[in-house]
């Protein structure tokens, strides 16, 4: 069974994230943690189905621009979604630092659509904007600033057990992103502010089930 995941967008907007600001003292200075990207320039094609590995040198810090795949758990289109609408994600493989599982696959981020824009005469295109507010992680809530990326179309939904959370060494990813590739969702176009867009005067479409990678927008702190 493939596990291959095709990404759906037509272009994508991954802004860097400026370094987090330095405050000296007579005593010393700190920094918040800083996301360095990739060293290559060229977008992603599939979504991340192995354990992530942080770029953080501080213990239990996810820095800001650090960006995580989740899997949505319900549809949602600009036709019928209202704003402030809430929904729900679950993240598709392991956040790991030096061997250490810092969020779980499968663990469950909240979200709220922030805008939307329904495909008509004058707006011709229909438009999603998620913003993503909430992560849990063992049962503990942290509040998080993220925005989508990507997005992607899962192959189908197996049990949600399957693998998730169970550690680097047995590939820990969400079995149900493991069901075959059923095709992308066509004119797909992510815009600034993490704006999910329609192309040809449609509606946006996002099927429960869609991985959508997410930015954080401010440092996560899951020690």
């Amino acid at each position: 069974m493939s596990g291959v995941i095709r990404i759906i967008t037509l272009a994508s907007v991954i802004a860097s994230v400026g370094c987090g600001a330095t405050t000296s003292g007579s005593s010393g200075s700190t920094s918040a943690p800083v996301y360095t990207p990739p060293t290559s320039s060229a977008p992603s094609t599939t979504a991340n189905t192995t354990p992530t590995e942080v770029n953080s040198a501080q213990a239990g810090v996810i820095p800001a621009g650090q960006e995580l795949d989740v899997r949505l758990g319900t549809t949602l289109s600009s036709k019928t979604a209202k704003v402030e609408q809430r929904f729900e994600a679950t993240t598709v493989a392991d956040v790991m630092q030096n061997g250490r599982v810092l969020i779980p696959a499968g663990s469950r981020v909240r979200g709220v659509v922030a805008a939307v824009d329904p495909a008509d005469r004058l707006h011709r295109a229909g438009s999603l904007t998620l913003s993503f507010d909430e992560i849990e992680v063992r049962g503990r809530s942290n509040p998080i600033r993220a925005q989508a990326t990507n997005v992607f179309e899962s192959g189908g939904i197996r049990e949600e057990g399957g693998t998730a959370g169970i550690g680097a060494g047995a590939g820990a990813i969400v079995g149900g992103i493991l069901g075959g590739v059923k095709g992308a969702i066509l004119g797909a176009v992510i815009g600034a502010g993490g704006a999910i867009a329609a192309t040809e005067g449609k509606d946006i479409e996002l099927p429960a089930g869609s991985i959508i990678r997410i930015r954080l927008d401010s440092p996560l702190n899951v020690r």
